[in-house]
């Protein structure tokens, strides 16, 4: 790890790359954890990889090593400039940096493509990445993702702890934890703990053609609207019905009255999205 951290040192100064908070600049370490990306993300040597936020490249090399093309988006300048001298010197004819904001970009591939993302993630647009990859009609196969532990956990949250985040990512997705990452493992260290989280999309043709997905996530908001509040009465109060018809049409899927929006599964939901909306 040290050995990582002098490099990450010298080539912040050489390039004049001081690392930015607001960016969510922590640059990666710990060898162990690039290699565990790597294996989590099962690479082919036809695959596509969109990498996003290679920062000074080391996983954009072993990336490379494995997959038939990387396409790295970068947002800062100054890394995105060392990027493009850093894969001519190292002779990765596979990889191509991007500078641009990855929430803007269109990535403008043929539906048949399969892709998969690899990403080291600012927390503050985990949410806004997640909605716009799972939502797609052109999904990615797989995404391994580094994110706050308190992010990854959320997301893959069982019944009993769900929220509107985890039933986002479980409805379109199979997601695990795959490891760990103290905040030791980056330069510079950050406040919180980290997590490398694998997430599976599911095949297009699983409930997505019995359900509209603007009504289930209507429904989803509706019953997770005030947390302290059982299910039935937040959707008696989403779709101004009474708190007795709420309750009966969640009895009538072998729940509770007294349940709560935390407490029902992903198939739960979907079960409960054909009372309201059959």
């Amino acid at each position: 790890m040290m050995e990582l951290l002098e490099k990450t040192e010298e080539l912040c100064r050489l390039y004049g790359i001081k690392p930015a908070r607001s960016k969510g600049q922590n640059f990666l370490i710990n060898e162990e954890v690039y290699d565990a990306v790597v294996v989590a993300a099962e690479l082919r040597p036809d695959d596509l990889v969109l990498e996003v936020g290679p920062g000074l490249g080391f996983l954009t090399a072993k990336l490379a090593q494995k997959a038939g093309k990387v396409v790295a988006v970068e947002l800062d300048d100054k890394l995105a400039a060392y990027l493009k001298t850093a894969i001519k010197t190292q002779n990765l004819g596979n990889v191509e940096i991007i500078n641009r904001d990855i929430l803007s970009l269109s990535l403008n591939l043929a539906s048949e493509t399969k892709y998969k993302i690899v990403a080291n993630l600012p927390y503050n647009i985990s949410s806004k990445f997640l909605r716009k990859f799972l939502t797609t009609d052109h999904r990615p196969d797989l995404l391994v993702l580094l994110l706050q532990k308190e992010v990854a956990e959320r997301i893959v949250a069982k019944p009993g702890e769900m929220s509107l985040l985890a039933l986002s990512v479980q409805f379109y997705a199979e997601a695990e934890i795959v490891r760990e990452v103290p905040s030791k493992d980056f330069y510079p260290a950050p406040e919180v703990q980290s997590a490398v989280i694998k997430i599976k999309t599911r095949p297009k043709h699983v409930h997505f053609s019995q359900i509209e997905e603007k009504k289930f996530f209507q429904l989803a908001k509706f019953g997770f609207s005030a947390k302290r509040k059982m299910l039935k009465n937040n959707l008696s109060g989403g779709f101004h019905i009474s708190t007795a018809e709420a309750q009966e049409k969640i009895e009538n899927i072998g729940l509770a009255g007294k349940i709560r929006a935390e407490d029902l599964s992903v198939a739960e939901w979907l079960e409960l999205y054909k009372q309201f909306y059959s």
